[in-house]
């Protein structure tokens, strides 16, 4: 006796998009919420709110002996690996995760981000 003999047993015909249309709406409703874009809210990060973490910004770098480093003094200009106006890099626990510009906020010199690092 072959399945289409059993009459409990109901071919499944054109119906067939529909059911895995369904099945995927099922299966949408089980997942947990997200936002629209598939990113976690700040909602799931609340418990590392309070977490310290080390923010460095670089303007640039260089490399000198001890004995020119021992003859530096007040208004001694220091030459480093970065052009004026180029981008500075940021850090947050010693790595890298964006790149900015300084800017003056009020009587301050403050960030803006102009590129964020990608994991990578």
């Amino acid at each position: 006796m072959s399945d289409t003999d059993d009459p409990t047993v109901e071919p499944l015909g054109g119906d067939l998009a529909s059911m895995l249309d369904g099945l995927e709406e099922m299966q949408a409703q089980e997942k947990p919420k997200r936002s629209e874009s598939g990113e976690k809210s700040a909602d799931d990060l609340e418990a590392v709110f309070d977490v310290p973490v080390r923010i460095s910004a670089v303007l640039g770098r260089t490399k000198m002996p001890v004995s020119q480093l021992l003859e530096l003094d007040a208004g001694s200009v220091v030459e480093l690996d970065r052009q004026v106006g180029e981008a500075i890099d940021i850090y947050v626990n010693s790595r890298l995760v964006a790149r900015g510009e300084i800017v003056l906020v009020e009587d301050k010199l403050g960030i803006t981000m102009t590129e964020i690092i990608k994991a990578g």
